[in-house]
């Protein structure tokens, strides 16, 4: 079992290392919203359905104003709860639909890291970037590390790299992580004002 720390909470950076969905939904719920509390959010969740796992087919099956509701708090899994709610559901009924509703099936057995981009650029949230952060981050840090993994994680699948969630191990990391966003947000404004 992985020892996470990106939720930056004991119990939350648990659940991410041992349960493969609860890691899935804490990336999903990773945009527009601080990395930290996006990572925590599948540790509340189960907190309020009362289960120390989540269940992919449980939250396929669930009253969609329920899952609202849970995800809503305080404090809310998401900026947005009602539509992060729904988007979850949404890839928990598509691993129920074609992986048993076992997350870690999309990269138990895959032949390749190109195989396993594709099967996470499916699910619904995950697009391009999202999902070679993902790829990266269970090459880096999940032991998942099919032929040609680094490759189908682009930049993010880097040796060394400080340029995501795939990056960080530590508070040291982590300040090394926002430091690179910092930096690249400054260059993409410095090209846009030319």
């Amino acid at each position: 079992m992985p020892t996470l720390t990106l939720a930056q909470d004991p119990a939350a950076d648990e659940l991410l290392g041992r349960d493969p969905l609860a890691l899935l939904l804490g990336m999903l719920l990773d945009q527009q919203f601080p990395m930290e509390r996006a990572f925590s959010g599948p540790r509340l969740l189960a907190d309020r359905m009362g289960v120390d796992a989540l269940s992919a087919a449980d939250i396929a099956d669930a009253d969609p104003e329920q899952l609202t509701i849970w995800s809503q708090g305080p404090p809310a899994i998401h900026r947005y709860p009602g539509s992060m709610a729904a988007r979850a559901q949404a890839v928990c009924r598509l691993l129920v639909d074609r992986y048993g509703g076992r997350a870690e099936a999309l990269w138990d057995g895959v032949p390749d890291g190109a195989t396993l981009l594709r099967r996470v650029r499916e699910l619904p949230g995950f697009g391009a970037q999202k999902a070679e952060i993902l790829v990266a981050l269970l090459g880096k840090q999940y032991g998942v590390t099919p032929p040609g993994w680094r490759e189908a994680a682009g930049d993010y699948g880097l040796e060394g790299s400080r340029r995501s969630v795939a990056d960080i191990t530590g508070p040291e990391s982590l300040a090394e992580v926002r430091q690179f966003k910092q930096e690249a947000k400054r260059a993409a404004k410095a090209v846009a004002s030319c």
